[in-house]
């Protein structure tokens, strides 16, 4: 099992949602973040002030996928979440040890 993590763009959560769906990988987790990469921020303006934003909106999506479903997670994130332009995020996978299901107790990939 793997966890699959991806820092995108607000505006396209309900893009890679659907991309997620019609790849057949359900249940998901979204938490909305501030951070910077190489994007490091931009000037605003507020009543004549200019001022540095140095963390950008963003969200983070989780999913626990087989190891089976790992590229098409990764095909439907990028496909859905890429708009061409700097800030467009990153996906991070890692190796998931354990998962149970608090309910029934089911455990590893019958848990997901």
């Amino acid at each position: 099992m793997k966890k699959v993590e991806a820092i995108i763009k607000p505006f396209k959560l309900d893009d890679v949602r659907e991309a997620l769906s019609a790849a057949g990988i359900t249940g998901m987790t979204a938490i909305e973040v501030k951070g910077f990469g190489r994007q490091k921020g931009h000037t605003e303006l507020y009543r004549g002030a200019e001022y540095v934003v140095d963390f950008l909106p963003k969200v983070k999506i989780e999913l626990i996928v087989g190891d089976d479903q790992v590229e098409d997670c990764i095909n439907a994130i990028m496909t859905a979440a890429r708009t061409g332009k700097i800030g467009d995020g990153k996906i991070f996978v890692s190796d998931v040890q354990r998962v149970v299901r608090i309910r029934t107790g089911e455990e590893d990939e019958a848990a997901i």
